[in-house]
């Protein structure tokens, strides 16, 4: 039985939910979040569009599958670390990139936030893999 408030609802959540779960994720770089709870935020956006359409509409949804994305997210972790061997310095040491902008204003981009983009990617890609696994055993 699907429920009409909960479909509706959920159309409406969605966005704001993966909002919410890219700000963890870019908020955990100088404070606490970062990739794990950012993934979890955003597992648990899928899990809610699962449970008000069902596990198959939920995987058309997604633009890859489960695996491929803790694929991804490990390609990119990895990424992060082997980053720092190019300029000879040990696995997972942090590199940082001043940004300069026409405004005046300057970002500072590191391998951190790579690293933790990829954590992101692995646990939304394992959670996935739990939960739409268990849901459609019913």
């Amino acid at each position: 039985m699907r429920s009409l408030i909960l479909a509706t609802a959920t159309r409406i959540l969605m966005p704001m939910l993966l909002l919410l779960s890219a700000f963890l994720l870019l908020r955990g770089h100088n404070l606490p979040g970062g990739g794990f709870i950012g993934g979890l935020v955003a597992a648990a956006t899928f899990i809610l569009h699962s449970f008000a359409f069902g596990p198959q509409q939920t995987v058309r949804l997604l633009p890859i599958s489960p695996r491929g994305i803790i694929g991804s997210g490990l390609l990119v972790a990895t990424g992060s670390g082997v980053a720092s061997l190019f300029k000879l310095k040990p696995f997972m040491t942090g590199q940082w990139k001043l940004m300069e902008f026409a405004s005046g204003q300057s970002l500072h981009l590191g391998t951190p936030l790579l690293f933790d983009i990829g954590v992101y990617l692995v646990v939304l890609g394992a959670t996935l893999i739990i939960i739409l696994t268990l849901a459609e055993e019913d």
